[in-house]
């Protein structure tokens, strides 16, 4: 009994006692789906991990066979990390580097070099492409701002219709009690109310309420445009029409595209002041093109759109003064007083 008890200790010590097997740390290092790479005295590339090679472009056994300077410029800010790391010895990191060479096409580069005690002369490069983490950064930003928008836009709308519906229709109730002379006073409170509503209604395009689209004639909207501009904003301005008949219908909110070229009209018509530039009289020209090739990127993501369909607005106004073309399409910039 005696015997077996101590065989069975013998057996649970050795057990405690007993190593693991060693563990290739290069097979570690391959497994980290992070770029490492291991270059010595000369940057010549000793060890690249599966990552590195993907991140690079090229296997170990080419790596093997070039130094650093053959993928970057001598110039590139990395070159000036590795060598303090050499003559301090310490670990230096740096953000947002640019990889640009006929071979190596990588932005926004996080790097982290560390000098390796046991191969005086080697360092430990760590590479971590940021740019997707930044991108998704600028769209959940940009989503964020548009909810904030949204938010406010509904909440605003909503505590303004309100008030509105009831002063309109006070408006409508003392109108049969108050004399004529004034009665134009009720008209205009009406008129003011509903003015206010519309622009609120407009306000709610912010929100996240689909927009209604459908196919539309670009050229019916633009006869609308000239014939509300010439009407009233554009009144003493000649618009010409030069269009071509074979655009296909665009897909879009009709009331939408009908705001905003008219919007455009307008501020083409209040840049006109006078006989502009010596003309005889100020013009207007409403022109419709197709432009293969035209593609223009969506805010807050990488997608570009085909936008072959062109509407241009032009005038014979002075044209935009030169402080003001930097910030053109920023919002609420204006040259008006």
């Amino acid at each position: 009994m005696k015997n077996v008890v101590a065989r069975g200790r013998t057996a649970l010590v050795e057990r405690l006692t007993r190593r693991p097997p060693p563990i290739d740390s290069l097979s570690v290092l391959g497994a980290v789906p992070i770029p490492m790479v291991l270059l010595d005295q000369n940057n010549g590339f000793r060890y690249a991990n599966q990552a590195a090679e993907q991140f690079l472009g090229m296997s170990m056994l080419q790596l093997a066979q070039i130094q650093l300077d053959a993928l970057l410029p001598l110039d590139n800010p990395l070159f000036h990390i590795i060598a303090q790391v050499r003559s301090t010895e310490t670990t230096i990191s740096d953000h947002d580097l640019n990889f640009e060479s006929p071979r190596l096409q990588k932005r926004h580069i996080s790097v982290y070099v560390t000098s390796l005690v046991e191969e005086p002369g080697c360092v430990l490069l760590t590479l971590q492409d940021v740019s997707a983490a930044r991108a998704l950064d600028r769209q959940i930003a940009y989503r964020g701002a548009a909810r904030s928008v949204s938010g406010m836009a509904a909440i605003l709308a909503h505590e303004v219709k309100n008030p509105l519906s009831g002063i309109r229709g006070a408006a409508q109730l003392l109108e049969p009690n108050v004399l004529p002379q004034d009665r134009e006073l009720t008209d205009l409170i009406r008129d003011e109310v509903d003015r206010i509503r519309d622009l609120v209604d407009r306000m709610e395009v912010f929100g996240e309420k689909p927009v209604d689209r459908r196919p539309v004639n670009i050229h019916r909207v633009l006869e609308h445009v000239r014939r509300l501009a010439q009407s009233g904003v554009a009144s003493g301005v000649r618009i010409s029409e030069t269009y071509d008949p074979s655009l296909p219908p665009v897909w879009g909110n009709r009331d939408q595209l009908v705001q905003v070229l008219f919007n455009l009209v307008k501020n083409a018509a209040e840049a006109i002041d006078g006989t502009p530039n010596g003309r005889e009289r100020a013009e207007i020209g409403l022109t419709t093109a197709y432009q293969h090739g035209m593609r223009l990127a969506i805010a807050g993501s990488s997608q570009r759109v085909h936008l072959p369909l062109v509407v241009t607005v032009r005038d014979n106004g002075p044209g935009i003064s030169d402080d003001i073309r930097p910030h053109l399409f920023e919002a609420f910039v204006t040259s008006k007083s």
